[in-house]
């Protein structure tokens, strides 16, 4: 993309304008896909203002956060089946047995608990999700989960945001002169987690983040100019709290509160977009975002150029993560030095370049305290 200065320094001209060739073939392969989504309509006067649905009413995904408490079995009080309905993804017994060593953590009931281990000198818990993965931590009051995944030569975390309606995209105040680290976007959004947004223009390595690269919307206020180059996409937040694929040359929805455009899509109605994919699939640092069939926030962040801790992976490999979380919609975000993940007031994942903990970016998707 806007990088390609770097590859221009090591690589021979031939090399450079074959990889830019394997780009475009590969943006233009999925160009007519996006997702299948209902045409946006006015609320009626009946209608809440805030744009949320009647769930039964609802297409896909559909939001967890909207479904009705469970009924209690095996003699666990509504409050402890909730929580497992919510957090569908722990290994029971794992988590039982972590309870058996904290019981502090019910303190103040299953709805409020708190378990945060995923600082960058912490070793994580001892908790599992049924796919064999380590929990990080678990925010039951903000229903959000952070996971590590990794693999060979990869370390990353998934975080699982339960609760659609609390993710936005924060711009910059400079947004179109100047980009702020991550930390500074999530503080000033009052958010709870944060990770990359849209892309910007960085010639030689030198931008400041504010000149964002394609189109983006935060809460509704449009910043920069849409991609017209083929293939490119944009990943579209609307109003009923969905996430939808579209391309980026087309008109934004009217529904739509906040979207960045990048590309490739990644996966589109529940169909992964990248299997043996041609290109973006070398080894680096990634970000993707997407959502599940039941709705949740699946936001990604994949470490790299560590020797000895996380090289990095591709977009298949990104995709395949977010499908063994059941997503439904997901898009490739900027990767490389950009890619980090702030959670707590603190980052939770290093960023590729040694010397900083985050890049200026133009905005970050942010997830909690959303009112």
């Amino acid at each position: 993309m806007t990088h390609s200065w770097m590859a221009e320094w090591f690589l021979p001209e031939y090399m450079v304008e074959d990889m830019r060739l394997r780009m475009y073939l590969s943006r233009i392969e999925h160009e007519d896909d996006v997702s299948q989504r209902p045409v946006p309509t006015e609320p009626t006067p009946t209608e809440s203002n805030s744009g949320n649905t009647d769930p039964s009413e609802s297409t896909e995904p559909s939001s967890s956060t909207q479904s009705k408490p469970p009924v209690t079995a095996n003699g666990e009080s509504p409050e402890e089946a909730a929580f497992y309905e919510l957090f569908w993804e722990l290994n029971r017994s794992s988590f039982e047995s972590y309870l058996e060593e904290h019981p502090e953590a019910l303190d103040k009931g299953w709805e409020n608990i708190y378990i945060n281990e995923a600082g960058l000198n912490d070793k994580g818990t001892s908790i599992y999700t049924t796919m064999g993965e380590q929990v990080l931590a678990l925010d039951a009051k903000n229903q959000l989960l952070l996971i590590r995944v990794q693999g060979s030569g990869y370390l990353g975390i998934l975080a699982v945001g339960k609760d659609p309606a609390q993710l936005r995209c924060q711009a910059s105040p400079g947004i179109g002169k100047y980009g702020q680290p991550m930390g500074t976007l999530v503080k000033k959004a009052g958010a709870i987690l944060g990770i990359t947004g849209s892309g910007f223009l960085d010639p030689e390595g030198a931008g400041n983040g504010g000149l964002v690269a394609g189109y983006t919307m935060c809460e509704g206020k449009g910043h920069g100019t849409h991609f017209t180059q083929r293939g490119y996409k944009r990943l579209e937040l609307t109003k009923d709290n969905k996430l939808y694929i579209a391309n980026a040359s087309s008109k934004v929805a009217s529904d739509v509160t906040d979207a960045v455009e990048f590309t490739p899509a990644l996966i589109i109605d529940g169909e992964m977009m990248v299997e043996g994919y041609k290109s973006y699939n070398g080894i680096n640092p990634r970000a993707a975002i997407g959502q599940s069939s039941r709705g949740e926030i699946l936001m990604l962040i994949i470490e790299g150029r560590q020797i000895g801790r996380s090289i990095g992976t591709d977009v298949e490999t990104c995709a395949k993560i977010l499908m063994r979380h059941d997503a439904y919609t997901a898009m490739n975000l900027d990767g490389g030095t950009s890619a980090v993940m702030y959670y707590e007031g603190e980052y939770v994942t290093k960023c590729s370049n040694a010397n900083i903990q985050s890049r200026s970016l133009p905005n970050a998707w942010v997830y909690g305290n959303y009112e």
